[in-house]
């Protein structure tokens, strides 16, 4: 299983990282909403649990559950602005579909 951070999405992770004394690593996952199915989730994993598994990318630690897997296999998240709006992007090569607004994605 293969999950990578750019440069500037491992920067962005190791700057929210610092600022939770409790935060073990980047937890990432999906949920079932939106448009298209799947939405991409993005918070600090404060626990690892039994089903995590950990991947390592630009020295940071990302948490997945082993049911995420399958769907974020191969993903590279990158950190972008545009105007106002900012934050991480998926590209991942499992999605078939992305919705209009770029939010959600199927398989």
């Amino acid at each position: 299983m293969t999950i990578t951070l750019t440069e500037k999405a491992a920067a962005r992770a190791r700057d929210h990282l610092a600022k939770q004394a409790k935060a073990q690593g980047l937890r990432l996952g999906v949920r079932n909403t939106g448009c298209s199915g799947y939405m991409y989730t993005v918070g600090l994993a404060d626990t690892i649990n039994a089903d995590d598994r950990i991947i390592e990318s630009q020295g940071v630690k990302i948490v997945v559950s082993e049911k995420n897997l399958p769907l974020l296999d191969g993903v590279e998240v990158d950190y972008a602005k545009q105007g106002l709006n900012e934050g991480f992007r998926f590209n991942n090569p499992n999605a078939k579909e992305m919705c209009g607004c770029g939010e959600s994605f199927s398989v």
